[in-house]
């Protein structure tokens, strides 16, 4: 894609967003678009937020199971950026006409006390940085149509990770545990919607480890010369598949003796 093909894309991200109206696959507008183009185009509409004055406050790792990976024919996690409008209290209502088409996964938060900048870092570097881990649910969105209503081509990772990863909120709740207070491979959660059990899982699902999705998104932004901050919010990838969410649901989030995290969708 051409720089001015990337600004284009980024800008029609962005008024998806504001007026709630989804685009076409960029995939087929660009049928040769790679990796590296939908990471330039997920940039340069991190760039546009900045500009509107919205601020960083994390990141998001996606794609971290092998399913997900083998349904959209990759290899590799994902990454998209946090910003302080997308957060959300524990038990928060989701007004109406927030989001377009809302799902929900279960994760791992991990708060950092010290910043984290590869290359060459390894599990243990991320715990040491970590200052607790909680329970979190994060919000997904898709500004981007599933499937193109004329072809039936449906969306491939490129659009997934143009548009910021699918991301648009997150939840934070329940226990601020240190990471060595918990075998975080068998943190895992029950999700409910309106009381009735959609999905279980553990934390292993997630690169075995979920801290592993960290060590592998500070190594990847180090290629740039970027890191991970002090203070970040890293949401470390999902360890069940998502939850639709409908008007009136409430999702309630039971990670056993790390507590609770909810939302409700009005």
């Amino acid at each position: 894609m051409t720089p001015e093909e990337i600004t284009a894309a980024a800008r029609r991200l962005d008024e998806a967003e504001r007026s709630g109206r989804q685009i076409g696959l960029l995939t087929r507008d660009h049928p040769d678009m790679g990796l590296d183009d939908a990471y330039a185009v997920q940039d340069a509409w991190v760039a546009i937020k900045r500009e509107a004055g919205r601020r960083q406050i994390g990141w998001k790792i996606g794609l971290t199971s092998k399913a997900m990976q083998a349904a959209l024919n990759i290899d590799t996690p994902d990454s998209g950026v946090l910003f302080d409008d997308m957060d959300f209290p524990d038990g928060a209502a989701i007004p109406q006409g927030r989001f377009i088409q809302p799902r929900i996964e279960a994760e791992v938060a991990f708060l950092l006390k010290a910043p984290l900048q590869g290359p060459g870092l390894g599990l243990t570097d991320v715990l040491g940085a970590t200052d607790h881990v909680c329970p979190a649910l994060e919000i997904l969105d898709t500004r981007i149509v599933r499937a193109d209503p004329e072809t039936g081509q449906t969306r491939k990772v490129f659009d997934t990770i143009a548009d910021n990863a699918a991301n648009a909120g997150l939840a934070l709740g329940g226990r601020p545990m240190r990471p060595d207070a918990v075998d975080l491979r068998w943190m895992g959660a029950i999700v409910s919607r309106n009381a009735a059990v959609e999905e279980t899982g553990l934390a292993a699902g997630v690169l075995n480890h979920p801290a592993m999705g960290l060590v592998w998104l500070a190594n990847r932004l180090a290629l740039y010369g970027q890191g991970l901050r002090a203070g970040d919010v890293v949401l470390s990838g999902s360890f069940i598949r998502p939850v639709e969410c409908r008007r009136g649901d409430t999702i309630t989030t039971d990670f056993g003796p790390c507590g609770t995290v909810s939302l409700h969708f009005e």
